[in-house]
């Protein structure tokens, strides 16, 4: 009995340690820290406030899209959710310039389009949760 012991301990403890770890925990506390921001930011606020909020998001998701590089993990995917959010904040950086001409902390079209960047956000944190829970190429004991 002692010797199967130290025979399954033996086989435990040869494998190949040098193996990255599967699930990505860094992006992992990334993508932990970008929904926190991105669900902390618009409560209850007017959109102007609101605005502000998806302003600060963008040096997490520029971690986040460093993090995908480090471990090769790019996709079509997640390259379109990237060019969403980019499209969305264009549209919103234009709709604050409009508000602020008309000194309205409520425009409609502000409101409309903090809207729709904090949905493109969500793709965006949908497709890097997908990329960080996929499996690694092969059997997992392959280089990233």
């Amino acid at each position: 009995m002692a010797s199967v012991a130290v025979l399954v301990f033996l086989a435990t403890g040869c494998r190949n340690d040098a193996a990255p770890v599967w699930g990505y925990p860094e992006l992992g506390a990334t993508l932990g820290s970008l929904s926190r921001a991105l669900e902390d930011g618009c409560a209850g606020t007017s959109p102007a406030s609101c605005a502000a909020g998806l302003d600060r998001l963008d040096a997490v998701e520029e971690r986040a899209f460093a993090q995908v590089l480090d471990h090769r993990l790019l996709d079509d995917a997640y390259v379109e959710a990237r060019a969403e959010v980019a499209r969305a904040r264009e549209l919103r950086l234009a709709a604050a310039a409009q508000a602020r001409s008309r000194r309205d902390p409520h425009h409609l079209p502000l409101g409309r389009a903090v809207a729709a960047e904090r949905l493109a956000y969500r793709h965006l944190l949908a497709a890097l949760e997908r990329l960080r829970t996929a499996p690694p190429p092969g059997d997992g004991t392959e280089p990233v």
